[in-house]
């Protein structure tokens, strides 16, 4: 019945039979205030009375997939780091604390106490008291208040924790007419959620959203942070510590050793006076369980001469608590940052990072990141003297987008004090501006691939031969219009290139040979197929040139077609992706799962697979692509030799940057090492770590990393090539016979064919005129390499004929016929002829005399 009756007492004006009590109670403290009696009970009658507590603030929290294939927490982030639990997850020790301290006619009361709070409320108004003598249903109340007005104060905006304080006095230290007002509406708030809600659940409700001090709120986060424990394992010291610290969280808190308040100007709270005013405050909350019977006088005892001994397990928020998964997290929380499906604004994002209680499962996969993490350790300094080194990997799941490592030789550091020269930055290398990373780099030879895409698509053989011998290649065509150049580039070793096919070019990764090819496409073509791709620059920029349809290739050929272009690691490991995946590209995606505070899951960004390339060209690329990792393949030192069908390609840029793309149809790698600044005079290949060249770093990490993929995805076969982008392709050849070296060079090299001059030959033909070419006109294979015999000016020997044993006037008419002179001196009438010089069938050029010996005459 006194439950009952406490509860009318608080509705006030709400039921007649209580009228009376009510009017009685609350009107004396309005009327202090200035308002006559007859107003008072429409005035707290009109105050608010629904008040709906909404989630709290709760952290959100990252997950990646262990070694062991189960979730493990990446990082949290919070503007209040609170752990809600239920009601059977709290300690009964901690229950009886709080109440105890705080309330001990909680289970009794309808909300308000209304004796307490009417005292409470003329005091104020006298200005003689700022006591509260509120309910847990009160204060809880006023915390709901407090996390509303908190929710309103972005942390993007300025002045944000002026915001906050505000916050905070609004709902507790108003005093005068303000201090009544906060009262009422608090009596009022308390009376609604009475009954609204269990006792039960305003009681925990009140310890999962108090503040503990600083930014620890609630009870599970503060037995964590303050004794290393949880609320259910809580002792009898530990609670009443608590029960008292939320008192006056910042006074009490007892996680400042130097003192966490003032007195006289002088630090007192601390290590120093053994936190002496929060012993006082749990001292008080002790003996209020003594005298409630909640403990006996011996633990009383027991409990008062124990000290304050704090146990401080910091809770580390940022992705630096994710270590060396730092650069993933850090990747992750850009997402969650920029991307729409968190908010439409950059506050309601950044909210929902620091306050909406997400949980994270991201697509981080330690099986690939921790064997990438060891060998980016070994191989690669997190700095080099001198130069702003970086090395970064990352590998991709072809078949969905899924990001499952992004590892990184430097220190994670997002402060000012981060210094770069030392390798500390929290930019993460694999991804671009957009998403956390920098401005990219250049993928060096590794672009090749797109120059190769776009060769298949218009229908070319990878058994084309072409001249990739080392010149100036001059004709190009950008956008539809004729590009020239007149710049030479030089292939790796100084290699002077050769005629060849691109199946070789590829393999070997010769710059010529490539540049043979694009005379034969659009630039713009090849960076159309490159962006369908996914790839795009690392930052915005203005365009150095502009075709008249749009289509921009802000750096020239050579980067077109040898990639000396800005562009983030990620965007390469995707278009590799694409190659595995038959042509199929997947946008990139780091998030598996979302869990939203009330368990719901919550939508993800925006992500999609689709046809990019026809299935036959990447499967003729592939094709190709296998060769780089093969005996005499450029890449083959990152081949992990696992059995696993594997693609791959090389990437150097200049002396200062180095890539290493590799893929199975179910993973793709791709691991860039250089000077994160382009210092062009920095040689990888100069500079060692443990007598080692840093340009090797790119397979020893790019190899580690694919194996661990192939140990756990496996990978398939490649499909076959096409076999009309395998053909042997076959042309005319003209004839070229009778032209001077120069014209004929020129005809057959519009034609596609490559030309070498060989030894002269004699001929009618005139003196250095073509005499022959090897192979004759007719049909030959593409790019035939066509030998040409300029001629001597002297005629071709022949066969003498055998006239031995011939008529002296059968002989003579035979070798005149054939063309030569006769000697017939020592002959007579019509001798038989006995021998011959030169003799029969010996090469003699025509003219020449043959010395005929006769026999007696007949």
């Amino acid at each position: 019945m006194k439950g009952v009756l406490g509860g009318l007492l608080g509705m006030v004006g709400l039921a007649a039979i209580a009228g009376v009590l009510a009017t009685a109670a609350v009107t004396p403290a309005i009327a202090i205030a200035g308002v006559s009696g007859s107003k008072a009970l429409s005035i707290f009658e009109n105050l608010p009375n629904s008040l709906v507590p909404g989630a709290v603030m709760e952290p959100t929290t990252f997950y990646g997939t262990g070694a062991d294939g189960q979730p493990f927490q990446l990082a949290k982030f919070y503007d209040q780091n609170r752990v809600p639990v239920s009601f059977d997850q709290v300690s009964p020790i901690m229950y009886d604390a709080i109440l105890s301290s705080e309330d001990k006619s909680f289970y009794e009361h309808g909300g308000v106490n209304l004796g307490a709070t009417v005292k409470a409320v003329i005091d104020n108004l006298r200005g003689t008291s700022s006591r509260g003598a509120s309910t847990i249903s009160q204060q809880f109340v006023k915390n709901v208040l407090i996390q509303q007005c908190e929710k309103d104060a972005s942390p993007s905006e300025d002045g944000y924790a002026a915001k906050l304080q505000k916050c905070w006095n609004d709902a507790t230290n108003a005093v005068g007419a303000d201090g009544v007002q906060r009262k009422l509406q608090e009596m009022r708030y308390a009376i609604q959620i009475e009954k609204d809600y269990s006792k039960n659940d305003i009681l925990l409700g009140y310890l999962n959203i108090a503040n503990f001090g600083g930014q620890t709120y609630g009870i599970e986060a503060a037995a964590n942070y303050y004794f290393g424990t949880t609320a259910a394992n809580l002792t009898l010291n530990q609670a009443a510590t608590l029960a008292g610290i939320v008192q006056n969280p910042n006074r009490f808190r007892i996680d400042r050793p130097g003192g966490s308040w003032a007195k006289d100007g002088k630090p007192t709270n601390g290590d120093a006076d053994g936190y002496a005013d929060t012993k006082f405050r749990r001292d008080y909350v002790l003996n209020r369980m003594r005298i409630d019977g909640k403990i006996t006088k011996e633990q009383y005892d027991a409990a008062v001469k124990e000290p304050i001994a704090p146990s401080i397990h910091p809770t580390t928020q940022g992705c630096a608590a994710a270590g060396d998964q730092a650069y993933f997290c850090q990747y992750v929380k850009s997402i969650i940052e920029s991307d729409k499906a968190f908010g439409k604004k950059k506050s309601d994002r950044q909210e929902k990072l620091t306050r909406g209680g997400m949980q994270v499962y991201t697509s981080l996969d330690m099986r690939i990141q921790g064997p990438g993490v060891e060998a980016m350790r070994k191989r690669a300094p997190q700095y080099v003297e001198g130069v702003l080194f970086g090395a970064s990997g990352v590998s991709v799941e072809a078949t969905t987008g899924r990001v499952l490592s992004i590892v990184q030789n430097t220190q994670f550091n997002e402060t000012a004090s981060a210094d770069k020269a030392l390798g500390q930055t929290s930019l993460v290398y694999a991804v671009d501006r957009a998403h956390g990373g920098g401005s990219g780099f250049q993928p060096g030879s590794s672009y090749k691939l797109f120059t190769l895409l776009d060769w298949l698509q218009k229908g070319h053989s990878l058994n084309e031969r072409l001249d990739g011998t080392l010149h100036v290649y001059k004709k190009f065509t950008q956008c539809g219009r004729p590009l020239s150049n007149s710049t030479e580039i030089a292939n790796f070793a100084n290699n002077r290139g050769y005629y060849g096919t691109p199946m070789r070019f590829t393999k070997e990764s010769l710059n010529t040979g490539f540049l043979s090819m694009a005379t034969k496409l659009d630039l713009c073509d090849i960076n159309d197929i490159a962006a369908k791709m996914g790839v795009h620059y690392g930052y915005p920029i203005k365009p150095v040139t502009e075709s008249p349809d749009g289509r921009q290739d802000p750096n020239g050929v050579y980067a077109s077609t040898l990639g000396s272009k800005n562009i983030a690691p990620l965007q390469m490991a995707g278009a590799y992706a694409t190659v595995a995946n038959n042509g199929v590209f997947c946008t990139p995606k780091a998030i598996d799962k979302i869990i939203g505070p009330e368990g719901e899951e919550l939508p993800l960004p925006e992500s999609s697979c689709s046809q990019v390339i026809a299935p036959e060209v990447a499967a003729t690329a592939a094709y190709a692509l296998q060769g780089v990792l093969t005996s005499g393949g450029s890449g083959v030192q990152a081949n992990p030799h696992d059995g696993t069908p594997l693609i791959g390609k090389t990437g150097t840029h200049q002396s200062f940057a180095t890539a290493m793309a590799e893929a199975s149809t179910k993973v793709a790698t791709f691991v860039w090492v250089g000077d994160t600044n382009g210092n062009e005079k920095f040689s990888l290949a100069r500079t060692r770590r443990n007598g080692i060249a840093l340009n090797t770093t790119r397979f020893y990490v790019a190899e580690a990393m694919q194996h661990a993929a192939n140990q756990v995805y496996g990978g398939d076969a490649f499909p076959r090539p096409d076999s009309n982008l395998t053909r042997q392709v076959m042309v005319d050849l003209p004839s070229v016979v009778g032209m001077s070296i120069e014209q004929a060079t020129q005809v057959l090299d519009d034609a596609g064919f490559s030309v070498q001059v060989g030894d002269p030959v004699d001929s009618t033909v005139g003196p250095g005129l073509v005499a022959a070419q090897t192979p004759g006109a007719g049909s030959v294979p593409s790019g035939s390499t066509i030998t040409l015999s300029p001629s001597t000016g002297n005629p071709p020997a022949v066969s003498v004929p055998a006239v031995t044993g011939a008529k002296l006037s059968d002989a003579k008419k035979t070798l005149k016929d054939a063309g030569f002179g006769v000697d017939d001196q020592g002959c007579h009438g019509n001798a038989s002829v006995i021998s011959q010089n030169p003799a029969a069938n010996a090469p003699a050029p025509p003219g020449t005399t043959v010395t005929l010996t006769c026999g007696p005459e007949n």
